[in-house]
């Protein structure tokens, strides 16, 4: 490394968040530029890891003290080419990773870790600024056709790592736009649109084909689309909410995140005024039931609509500020954290149940009722006395995704599942149905933007060596086809 004793002398920074008064007020991105120098000091607290844990904690295995090392000495464009070695989309990754990779850099053991992350974006988001980024077509063609469905980030990793193999590749949307979550899932403060407009036209510059408004299985049969195509990837993600069937839930105001989100950053595409979307939290009292990354989207989207309240339910209890022994390095320290839309406003409350939701004379939510619970024997017991109601006019469902809808695309194609509902996988990413391979949050569960990226190269290396005989398109190590556990 650059500087072997830079972790001993600096310690762990990240750029400045734009004030909340500001922010809440548009729906730009939240950090401010930082600072390359102080970005280099950053990247030498990189330590020359005798074995770089980094890398196995990060499902893609990006090759970080590699680009940490190169970010140092100034050598940006072998920087980003390591990167992208290993990385489609580390614009995605940068902004919205949880990044395991810090949670497992040596360094945390008893400090705080390398600002991975925080280096991975300012990487990429130079190459595009000095123009590094360019398509890359694919030097032969192999007259195979490709269908991928789902154009989230698995799909797109599938489908680009396909097209530079000389397949000729079309990626299907049931959408109004390409890019599935990180378009209307993802609200535009975590991600500005733009870094995926650019990545998609890359993609079409190199070959790869978008067809939008298409919902395989009803506006396309699926013999239709087996008969077009020497292979089908499906990357449809895990659309299935779970719900909360309880009393009330028939009530208008109760709806689920993603009925919620994809509006805000429909406005923000331009189909119509932000105070214009159909569902709205401005001057509302707003429940979010979900304490994850989804319910942090609600919550910042609430605050730039102009909620007049907003509390976050969540039923486990709250984690700790340092790791238990039970949670040791490098595992993923299981400790509290605030996102940038915690520290804008809001309630979060800890360990509490919702019962029932209360109507009022028009039949639209007017408050609810929950409890405080506590474990015991690994199950949740209502605390004795603890019952509550609070008034809310708007109750927003983010309590997870249970797996991929079945209807039409599934049903048709007869493709076997889990027993958790997923579609079923060999090793090989293939399913049960010959010329079918699946990838990303539809085979493997609700998971992290990596670990779909990193299956999306996966699956493609398995298609182009099912589709050629051999394939050298690379593999992350770390990519198994193995449903979450």
């Amino acid at each position: 490394m650059g500087d072997v004793r830079g972790f001993l002398k600096h310690g762990r920074e990240l750029p400045d968040k734009r004030p909340v008064p500001d922010r809440v007020e548009d729906w730009r991105e939240v950090y401010l530029p930082f600072a390359q120098d102080e970005l280099k000091t950053q990247a030498s607290r990189c330590m020359d890891c005798g074995i770089p844990f980094c890398n196995d904690g990060c499902p893609l295995g990006n090759l970080i003290p590699d680009w940490n090392d190169l970010v140092y000495r100034d050598h940006w464009q072998q920087a980003i080419e390591r990167l992208h070695a290993t990385n489609n989309f580390p614009e995605f990754t940068g902004r919205l990773c949880p990044a395991p990779c810090e949670a497992a850099c040596v360094l945390g053991i008893n400090q705080d870790p390398v600002t991975i992350k925080q280096v991975e974006v300012e990487i990429i988001d130079r190459a595009w600024d000095e123009g590094w980024v360019t398509p890359q077509p694919p030097t032969v063609h192999t007259g195979k056709r490709v269908a991928v469905v789902g154009s989230g980030p698995a799909g797109l990793a599938a489908a680009q790592q396909l097209t530079r193999a000389g397949h000729e590749v079309v990626v299907y949307e049931r959408a109004d736009r390409i890019g599935g979550l990180l378009r209307y899932g993802i609200p535009e403060f975590k991600m500005e649109k733009r870094h995926l407009d650019r990545r998609l036209a890359q993609m079409e510059a190199e070959g790869t084909t978008f067809r939008v408004s298409v919902d395989v299985g009803v506006d396309i049969p699926v013999e239709q689309l087996r008969e077009d195509h020497d292979a089908i990837v499906l990357a449809g993600g895990a659309t299935m909410a779970r719900d909360l069937p309880i009393e009330g839930r028939e009530l208008d105001g109760i709806h689920q995140a993603m009925e919620f989100l994809p509006w805000s950053n429909k406005a923000q595409e331009g189909d119509f005024p932000v105070d214009d979307v159909p569902i709205s939290a401005a001057g509302r009292d707003v429940v979010i039931i979900g304490g994850g990354d989804t319910g942090a989207d609600c919550l910042g989207t609430s605050h730039r609509h102009g909620a007049n309240s907003v509390h976050q339910f969540e039923i486990m209890p709250r984690p700790p500020e340092e790791r238990p022994a039970a949670n040791p390095w490098p595992t993923w320290p299981m400790t509290y954290r605030t996102s940038a839309a915690h520290e804008e406003g809001g309630e979060r409350v800890f360990s509490v149940n919702t019962k029932a939701f209360l109507g009022d004379e028009n039949g639209r939510v007017r408050a609810l009722q929950a409890h405080e619970v506590e474990f015991v024997d690994g199950r949740f017991q209502e605390v004795e006395g603890s019952e509550f109601e609070l008034e809310t006019d708007l109750v927003l469902l983010a309590m997870g995704f249970l797996g991929p809808e079945r209807e039409g695309l599934l049903d048709e194609l007869g493709v076997a599942l889990t027993e958790r509902g997923n579609v079923a996988r060999d090793d090989d990413y293939a399913t049960s149905v010959d010329g079918v391979w699946v990838c990303g949050d539809m085979g493997r569960g609700q998971s992290l933007i990596v670990w779909a990226i990193a299956e999306g190269r996966a699956c493609a290396s398995a298609v182009d060596a099912q589709l050629m005989g051999a394939s050298a398109l690379p593999v992350p190590i770390a990519a198994s086809a193995q449903p979450l556990r």
